[in-house]
């Protein structure tokens, strides 16, 4: 069920130098680009959708708001760029963030992350599945913006390093080891298309 009181973002921002420099929220997946895969998984979750990108803007405006890295930052800066870029646009209590190439993300990971995160009173709880951190899959308060924005200033941009400095807690996903499949290069698209 949506949840108002949460945002989702979709990193989408980067370079894809693993699939030969194409936009791979864009590629094609089982027959729609793979940014609407992941959209239809957490939009039914949250109250509306934020895009980081940093080309293409007109299509990723199909699927929600789209923000781009901050320019003072300079181009293809990772995702926690992106991730700083949604936190701005976020006027939520939380900004639950996923990859765009990580299509089969669970049904009720935005719930989870929140609970998980409120429970502990940490501001920022990250996916792991299988003892594996998932690092870009993580709930976080809007409030984290400025210490983000500290560490990106200071030529960081290790995405744990920063969570652990933030408070992060994990939460296990063991039951869906699945639901985490990353599709970085052509052949892991090859692999899973069946």
């Amino acid at each position: 069920m949506a949840d108002s009181a949460i945002a989702g973002l979709i990193l989408a921002g980067g370079q894809g130098r693993r699939v030969n420099e194409a936009d791979k929220g864009l590629l094609p997946w089982r027959g729609k680009p793979l940014v609407a895969h992941v959209a239809q998984r957490l939009a039914p979750q949250v109250g509306r959708l934020i895009i980081s990108a940093n080309r293409n803007a007109e299509a990723y405006a199909a699927f929600g708001q789209v923000v781009g890295d901050d320019a003072r930052l300079g181009a293809w800066q990772g995702p926690l760029a992106g991730l700083a870029a949604g936190l701005a646009a976020c006027a939520e209590e939380w900004l639950v963030c996923v990859p765009c190439d990580t299509p089969l993300i669970p049904q009720d990971l935005a719930a989870r992350l929140t609970q998980a995160a409120l429970a502990r009173g940490a501001p920022l709880a990250v996916a792991s599945c299988q003892g594996r951190r998932h690092a870009v899959c993580m709930a976080l308060r809007p409030a984290l913006l400025d210490d983000l924005r500290a560490y990106l200033d200071a030529g960081e941009r290790k995405v744990a390093w920063w969570q652990d400095r933030a408070g992060a807690v994990d939460v296990a996903f063991d039951d869906a080891p699945q639901a985490f499949l990353n599709l970085n290069t052509a052949e892991d698209f090859a692999f899973a298309q069946g």
